[in-house]
């Protein structure tokens, strides 16, 4: 399963939230080899991460090199000019501030495999499917449930889970599937742009305080509006009948319901851990991993036990026989994080980190904030995520710490969390759906959508503009 949200995704580390600490020893490289090299370097390795579903090198592995050799360019100029400290100040900054959200995201990603483990994303896709909807009532509950669960999970998660309920009841019916993928895109981007937990975009804001906690659910009708715009339209040329009935049964193993409240105790605890205690949000959801282990070791001690005393009819035995074989194991799951995409984090945010520090982002924040002005640049960055992912993006705003009000930190956030649903390769979502109903859901098929998609992300926009304007 891939990141918590590639989707859930990413990082706080490239912020150099003390840039006027370091700003007397920056050297400015804007015009220098070492800075035309870097950002070439950058780009290429860039070019290869888009490149990743034809050429099949793992995205992480570009960045990662590419990420090195920039800071290792840097520190040749400092040291050659007897400053031997600066850089290495800088690149120890970023680092503890990945580190943080690679903590934060790597208990996400553990609780999400648990849940996946104790089969409660099959169970949930079995009840859907044994509903009986037809093919109208499934665009709108995949798209409503897709809304509503990548707010707690992650918009690649949530998209993988509706996608199988389209694909495991509408496999014959092209026309449904494609335009199912479509809205469960647009529903899971738009549904992670207003919780703290949802996308990337929101946990950077809200882990380096542009944005409290609960300001973000502000945004929760603009995102409601950015999903309902192109699904009302889409829905008249939803295909009528339904879909041919299932009799397949999935249970749940034993302790599921009981580790999803578990998880939703993790998030309760790093949002008191930080709101109250003004301790990182990583720091409580670590406490919460140790309630996951904890659990698991209590699930590992009484497994024999429940075996025993559960065995009753043949169906109810061979039901329980993968549970029974195999007790829970916590830390089978943190192995089954997503490490590429936690390690292409970690390269984006020491690459854009690089640049920053050469002096390109306040460049490109001279031009932008000021030159544009804060509404224009932040409806660009969330067109441009549409063509590169929103990770970079949001890591180089952050990084030129704009001075900006509350409600354009939340208008950032809302377009580059909802931007990448124009094109399908603009979100991990959207490439995962291209992957999992191949030939159903195409770039192209997308494309055909993208202008009342882009009508769903301006009338999101001017719906902020026009019920948060107290904030701007």
């Amino acid at each position: 399963m891939q990141n918590l949200l590639y989707k859930i995704g990413a990082g706080a580390g490239l912020f150099l939230s003390s840039p006027l600490a370091l700003a007397a020893e920056r050297i400015d490289l804007t015009g220098h080899g070492v800075g035309y090299a870097a950002l070439i370097l950058f780009v290429a390795a860039y070019l290869l991460v888009m490149a990743e579903e034809f050429t099949h090198l793992r995205k992480s592995k570009p960045v990662v090199l590419a990420a090195g050799i920039i800071w290792a360019l840097i520190a040749s100029v400092y040291v050659g000019e007897g400053n031997t400290h600066a850089a290495e100040q800088a690149v120890r900054h970023n680092i503890l501030e990945y580190a943080e959200l690679m903590l934060f995201l790597l208990v996400a990603m553990t609780y999400i495999n648990a849940m996946e483990e104790r089969r409660v994303f099959d169970a949930l896709r079995c009840w859907l499917v044994h509903k009986g909807f037809n093919y109208r009532q499934l665009f709108w509950m995949t798209g409503l449930l897709a809304f509503f669960i990548s707010p707690v999970a992650d918009n690649l998660t949530t998209a993988l889970l509706m996608c199988a309920v389209l694909l495991a009841v509408g496999s014959g019916n092209q026309k449904f599937v494609s335009l199912g993928c479509i809205n469960i895109v647009v529903a899971a981007n738009a549904g992670g742009a207003f919780s703290p937990f949802g996308d990337i975009t929101t946990l950077m804001v809200w882990q380096k305080g542009y944005v409290e906690f609960w300001t973000f659910f502000a945004l929760f009708i603009p995102s409601v509006i950015n999903w309902l715009v192109p699904a009302l339209l889409m829905s008249f040329v939803v295909p009528r009948g339904e879909p041919k009935p299932s009799d397949e049964v999935v249970a749940m193993k034993r302790g599921a319901r009981r580790i999803v409240v578990f998880f939703l105790l993790t998030i309760v605890t790093a949002v008191s851990f930080h709101n109250f205690l003004h301790l990182p949000p990583m720091l409580g959801m670590m406490t919460g991993l140790s309630f996951l282990k904890f659990f698991g070791f209590y699930l590992k001690k009484t497994h024999h036990k429940e075996s025993h005393q559960s065995r009753g009819s043949a169906d109810a035995d061979e039901q329980r026989l993968g549970d029974m074989a195999v007790p829970f194991n916590v830390f089978s799951n943190v192995a089954r994080a997503e490490w590429d995409t936690l390690l292409f984090f970690f390269g984006v945010v020491i690459c854009v980190g690089g640049l920053g520090f050469i002096g390109y982002l306040e460049l490109a924040s001279n031009v932008m904030y000021l030159g544009w002005g804060a509404t224009y640049a932040n409806i660009a960055v969330g067109i441009l995520s549409a063509i590169v992912d929103n990770i970079p993006i949001m890591f180089a705003v952050l990084t030129m710490n704009p001075d900006m009000s509350v409600g354009q930190w939340l208008l950032v956030t809302l377009t580059a969390g909802v931007g990448g649903s124009m094109l399908s390769i603009g979100s991990a979502a959207g490439v995962a759906l291209m992957g999992q109903a191949r030939g159903a859901y195409t770039f192209f098929s997308h494309l055909r959508w993208t202008p009342v998609i882009a009508l769903g992300y301006a009338a999101s926009i001017a719906a902020h503009r026009l019920l948060n304007a107290a904030m701007f």
